[in-house]
């Protein structure tokens, strides 16, 4: 019976939806970020390929639709916000483990209390939650090898060119299709901008994944553990991002995150025995096989959310992990404090399940 109730349950997980793959969203991401890869190719310098990447990607899924002015304006802004925040992370890389507890702390509140500014601000602002993690893991690694080099000017150019890019190509396409007001790209992603009362739950919920995120962060970094950045950065992919996502999402995205862990540490085994020109070429390849996970991402979004998940979290990781030299040992730390990070989500998601059945349990205050 209890085998039955879990097929029956991953049946669920991974059910498939034929109507919900968007391969033209897909081409239109990789053909905008072949841009950046080859300009870094040419110059040398793929150290600051992850930040143009996820400029370009982040300012796409920010991107509200709309008007051309309308659209440039807030993509503008938020490029601004994401150069400060890169700027940020990777500007305290080199500091004491308990000042990157404490900002990760309070970017990760801040983003969770602009749900007061519109549910489309609140994904925009978790997005940016989502890069300074990533900021934090990778410039920790840059300290940690003498050998690799990187600049927080050139990070934030970087991040910044990216955001542009978008701009760019949302200007050329609007030329194309006769200066019409398009839809914003992703359109499953939340476009309501109307503001809302920041209740109690929403504020107790915001405080938890704070204090999650700062737990997580901890010992990655205090007990300067192997490829510890794995650990918040998995927590932070676990975890659901509103109070009100269902059971089945949120067991989708936990089974995504441990699945895209898996395939980024397997591929990472291949640049471990390359040495010279082969490692070289190695790299490259694999720069260009998470290019690829991420246009799948973009294309599978409604096809199934857990295979979506898993192929986000394959193609980040293996971008933040390609600068850093790795060995096999490494593979399985990367696998443990992903588990460690996935199991601190789930944490979260019960304590926030909680949280959402006590507030339709309690009764309404009298007027």
């Amino acid at each position: 019976m209890h085998q039955g109730t879990l097929m029956g349950w991953l049946s669920r997980v991974f059910e498939l939806d034929p109507a919900g793959i968007n391969w033209p969203r897909a081409v239109m991401f990789v053909d905008a970020a072949l841009v950046p890869l080859v300009v870094f190719w040419a110059i040398g310098h793929e150290q600051y390929l992850l930040s143009a990447l996820f400029g370009l990607l982040f300012a796409g899924l920010a991107d509200p639709g709309g008007g051309f002015a309308h659209r440039a304006s807030h993509i503008a802004v938020f490029g601004l916000a994401g150069a400060g925040v890169t700027a940020l992370g990777f500007g305290i890389g080199g500091a004491d483990w308990g000042w990157l507890v404490l900002a990760v702390f309070c970017v990760t509140l801040v983003a969770g209390l602009t749900a007061a500014f519109g549910v489309h601000r609140f994904v925009a602002a978790l997005l940016l939650n989502v890069w300074f993690v990533v900021t934090l893991g990778v410039a920790v690694g840059f300290h940690q090898h003498a050998h690799l080099t990187s600049y927080v000017w050139a990070q934030v150019l970087a991040w910044t060119g990216g955001s542009a890019l978008w701009i760019a190509v949302t200007f050329v396409a609007w030329l194309i299709r006769g200066r019409r007001d398009r839809p914003q790209p992703v359109a499953e992603l939340p476009g309501d901008t109307s503001r809302r009362k920041l209740t109690r739950p929403l504020v107790l919920f915001a405080l938890i994944r704070a204090l999650a995120m700062g737990g997580a962060t901890a010992p990655a970094f205090g007990l300067d553990l192997s490829h510890g950045y794995w650990l918040p950065i998995a927590a932070i992919v676990a975890m659901k991002p509103s109070l009100e996502q269902t059971t089945l999402a949120a067991a989708q995205r936990l089974a995504g995150a441990m699945i895209g862990a898996a395939v980024a540490a397997l591929l990472m085994l291949l640049p471990t025995s390359a040495h010279g020109l082969r490692l070289f070429t190695v790299e490259r390849g694999l720069e260009v096989v998470a290019l690829v996970l991420l246009m799948h991402g973009a294309a599978i979004r409604f096809w199934n959310y857990a295979l979506y998940s898993a192929a986000i979290a394959a193609g980040v990781l293996v971008l933040v992990d390609l600068p850093q030299p790795s060995d096999y040992t490494a593979e399985g730390y990367r696998v443990l404090w992903t588990l460690c990070g996935v199991a601190i989500g789930l944490l979260v998601m019960l304590l926030a399940g909680l949280l959402a059945k006590h507030t339709a349990q309690a009764p309404p205050r009298p007027a």
